[in-house]
């Protein structure tokens, strides 16, 4: 069973952005699909099993924006 989370990123504004945020949360365990928008700000993360906010927001964090669940 997957389970998909949504988040609100603030800071991104180009693809580049989009390409960080997506290489930091892909090294998450269970993460399998990854949809992340420098135009919409939301990225929403599918994983095999329900994903820890923090880890998520760590990995936002990591790659130099700022998370929270949506």
């Amino acid at each position: 069973m997957t389970t998909t989370q949504n988040y609100a990123v603030a800071g991104m504004t180009c693809g580049h952005c989009e390409v960080a945020i997506r290489s930091e949360v892909s090294e998450i365990p269970g993460v399998i699909e990854i949809d992340v928008s420098a135009q919409t700000g939301r990225l929403a993360v599918t994983a095999e099993q329900a994903l820890d906010d923090a880890a998520v927001v760590a990995a936002v964090n990591e790659a130099g924006y700022q998370a929270s669940r949506s």
